[in-house]
């Protein structure tokens, strides 16, 4: 009875973490602590007694980061004025803050953000989980053996590809755009090559077709990578190639690769708020257009190394990466 009272305990704790309920499961741990001190889970549980307090005092920098984002979008605004498709799009929903006085670019009301990101499913069904493997980041080029020379893949060589992470399944969770292609292959050739893998599917829509782009809609086995907002201010390039995406309910990847000390601030903590606007407000004008469609927080905020060039060996990356991604699952869901 003794042991089943612990272990109840101790899952209750567990299961709070798993929650990112800190504090509950500091209080389980608490009690185990107190009223079973010579068990072997106290012994586990004064350890996490201390990091629950830490995780906390992270958590509540991930909710100040999420309210200042909100602020950046009601109190600065995003500079979308030469868009007229978004202005009427916006204006027409009753999402611009009208009565401001003091913002830098178009301000949002709150009450419209909040609805907006309450619209959006807080699950994909193709998730391969928390820790799945991927193909991200890899070398856009392939170097050939016996040659010193970087090439793009050919028809054969992408199929190639397709086939060896089909053959890596049941360790390959996501399989994204692996490297660039020649003329030989088009974006929509890619694609339908890795279709044939069975898991979750990363692309980009830009240069297609609608009827290309089209192949896509409905999908929770492909993520639409596409982008919109750079320094809080919209890419006229990229207004119709978005818009199309939401319309036609491509599941997307919302993406931001603010560079820190380039297009974002230095500091991590303001870099993560700019990089979290920025997608809040892709993800408000998603719900305004198609209310419940599938919205991935692409938020990748990015790192310059000593040379003046993108760093992705840095510590700072995975480092700057990982708190994004903590923000994302502890706080926004």
């Amino acid at each position: 009875m003794r042991k089943k009272k612990i272990l109840m305990l101790y899952d209750t704790a567990v299961e709070a973490e798993k929650k990112y309920q800190f504090q509950n499961a500091k209080k389980a741990y608490k009690k185990i602590v107190d009223l079973y001190p010579d068990s072997s889970e106290a012994e586990i549980a004064r350890d996490r007694i201390v990091d629950m307090d830490a995780l906390s005092n992270e958590k509540r920098l991930y909710r100040r980061i999420d309210r200042n984002a909100k602020r950046i979008l009601t109190e600065i605004g995003i500079d979308f004025s030469n868009s007229s498709p978004l202005m009427d799009l916006l204006m027409e929903a009753d999402a611009i803050e009208l009565e401001s006085d003091h913002a830098l670019f178009i301000p949002l009301k709150e009450d419209y953000i909040d609805y907006c990101l309450d619209q959006m499913p807080t699950d994909l069904d193709s998730d391969p989980g928390e820790n799945a493997f991927g193909t991200g980041a890899t070398p856009p080029f392939l170097l050939r053996e016996g040659r010193d020379d970087l090439a793009p893949a050919s028809h054969s060589e992408f199929e190639e590809i397709v086939e060896k992470a089909i053959e890596f399944t049941d360790s390959l969770g996501i399989f994204s755009v692996p490297v660039a292609t020649d003329k030989s292959v088009t974006d929509i050739e890619s694609a339908r090559l890795m279709d044939s893998f069975p898991d979750l599917k990363m692309t980009h829509t830009r240069n297609m077709s609608d009827d290309e782009a089209g192949f896509f809609s409905g999908r929770e086995d492909w993520l639409d990578g596409t982008s919109l907002v750079t320094s809080l201010t919209v890419m006229p390039s990229m207004v119709e190639p978005f818009l199309r995406s939401v319309r036609l309910r491509n599941t997307l990847l919302l993406l931001d690769l603010t560079i820190a000390g380039s297009t974002g601030p230095l500091s991590p903590e303001a870099l993560l708020t700019q990089v979290h606007a920025q997608v809040l407000f892709m993800m408000v004008l998603a719900q305004t257009i198609n209310p419940g469609l599938t919205c991935v927080h692409g938020g990748i905020p990015d790192v310059l190394g000593i040379g003046g060039d993108l760093s992705y060996s840095d510590p700072s990356q995975p480092l700057i990466n990982s708190a994004m991604a903590r923000l994302n699952m502890w706080i926004t869901g």
